[in-house]
């Protein structure tokens, strides 16, 4: 039976930490109009890049901030590895949590492959080859999608600046301060959602102030939070079983590109039917397919991942 190890006060100053640094990425991002007195953006855009700035930010003060508290032990290890920033089994990481991730998104594949259907033969009764309009359709999706990653700041902050970001502060920095506090597995995979679904509160005025309607923002919010929870507590699951950033980062990333996963559609039992597939061969395979030996060539039974670092 897994048991908590550590001292009251390992626990308190892991705990504090992990708050502190929730708090510190989301007041950041109001600090260029609340503390430093700038003017309001002009664009978008120009809004969108402050937050950019405001979250890489927070992420380098929290990176520090562990690196004063955990304790490192071994000289051949830097906190890079601590943060389970590697470039070893690099594919391992981004491959079997792709895979493993997109199960849960069969409903989603399986609807996109009856739309592609309906797509064909649209341009076999129109007498265009089908050939042609399966590759003219795939073109432009892939063209589109480039195009919208290269010049939406939109895509950037959901593809990129804040899944690295919040993988950064929630997986990397907060994992290992819990883990070395002496908090039990299923503890941390808890808390840290939790502490992640916080830090995105921040959406409820933005979204009350666009839509002035306060049963729209709650609802908003509130699906949005417990959506983060679910997600966060899978990649905690990631980071804390492959102890690498790239495994829940990928995830992230997926996720954020696929949106909900599609559960069922009125045109087809075939989804649902697809979706109970995906799910059930999800879970058959959630812990074979995240073994830590896949992702590194050395275990112990050390109650942090990494087994670099202890309280003394």
């Amino acid at each position: 039976m897994e048991q908590e190890t550590g001292s009251g006060m390992e626990k308190q100053v892991a705990a504090m930490a992990c708050a502190a640094m929730t708090f510190f990425y989301v007041a950041i991002l109001y600090a260029p109009t609340l503390i430093l007195r700038l003017p309001p953006p002009n664009s978008l855009k120009q809004f969108m890049i402050r937050r950019f700035i405001c979250a890489s930010i927070s992420s380098v003060v929290s990176l520090i901030l562990c690196a004063f508290i955990l304790p490192i032990t071994s000289r051949e290890m830097s906190y890079l590895f601590v943060y389970g920033i590697r470039l070893d089994h690099f594919w391992q990481a981004v491959v079997f949590p792709l895979f493993l991730t997109s199960l849960m998104y069969a409903g989603s594949f399986a609807l996109k492959l009856f739309l592609l259907v309906d797509s064909w033969k649209e341009h076999v009764s129109e007498g265009r080859s089908l050939a042609a309009g399966c590759f003219n359709n795939l073109l432009q999706n892939f063209t589109a999608g480039i195009s919208s990653i290269a010049s939406d700041v939109l895509a950037w902050r959901n593809y990129v600046v804040a899944p690295f970001t919040e993988e950064l502060v929630f997986r990397a920095c907060m994992i290992p301060l819990l883990l070395c506090g002496g908090f039990k597995i299923s503890s941390i995979i808890f808390l840290c959602p939790v502490l992640f679904s916080l830090a995105h509160l921040n959406h409820w005025m933005e979204i009350y102030i666009r839509h002035n309607s306060l049963l729209k923002a709650t609802m908003v919010v509130g699906l949005q939070l417990g959506y983060t929870v679910i997600f966060g507590s899978y990649a905690s699951f990631l980071y804390i079983r492959t102890g690498h950033l790239l495994a829940p980062l990928a995830a992230h990333v997926f996720c954020n590109i696929m949106g909900l996963p599609v559960m069922f559609a009125r045109r087809s039992g075939m989804i649902s039917l697809a979706f109970v597939a995906g799910a059930a061969m999800f879970l058959w395979l959630l812990f074979p397919i995240t073994r830590p030996d896949l992702y590194n060539d050395r275990t112990n039974n050390c109650r942090c991942w990494h087994g670099y670092c202890s309280w003394n």
